[in-house]
């Protein structure tokens, strides 16, 4: 199974392109964290042209408490994010099958109390003067790359 997690994401149009990108990446669920911005809203439908109708998704307001109960039940907890120990998403083999992807706020990325828990932290490597992109492209990047592997 694989399953994304948002955490304290802002936009609701990002929270719309990445329902519609994990669902055509063939992802099993979305989880909105924190203050993440729920359906139904116009804001999510006009960017995910109703992927949240058929991706099961949930809220729950602690995502660290969610991290530390998928862990227990087996799952790889991924962030994606640069840190100290993150890895190249494109070099790094994924090889479990239940994964969770988690994905940060806009501006802080992922909390310090979730990448203690992960197990794994990736980035996508960046080539020009800025070092990230919006969290719904790098979503995109991710959630493909990681159905590759």
């Amino acid at each position: 199974m694989r399953i994304v997690i948002l955490e304290n994401i802002r936009s609701l149009h990002n929270v719309g392109a990445i329902f519609r990108t994990a669902d055509g990446a063939g992802w099993d669920k979305v989880y909105l964290t924190g203050y993440t911005g729920c359906p139904p809203d116009r804001r999510i439908e006009k960017v995910s042209l109703g992927a949240e109708e058929f991706l099961p998704w949930e809220h729950v307001d602690s995502a660290e408490n969610l991290c530390k109960k998928m862990k227990k039940e087996g799952f790889q907890i991924i962030a994606l994010e640069q840190s100290n120990h993150s890895e190249n998403i494109f070099t790094t083999k994924c090889e479990e099958e239940n994964i969770v992807l988690i994905l940060g706020n806009e501006v802080d990325g992922v909390s310090e109390e979730i990448l203690s828990i992960c197990d794994q932290h990736l980035e996508i490597p960046m080539h020009g003067k800025k070092t990230s992109l919006n969290v719904s492209v790098a979503a995109g990047i991710a959630l493909f790359a990681l159905e590759k592997n």
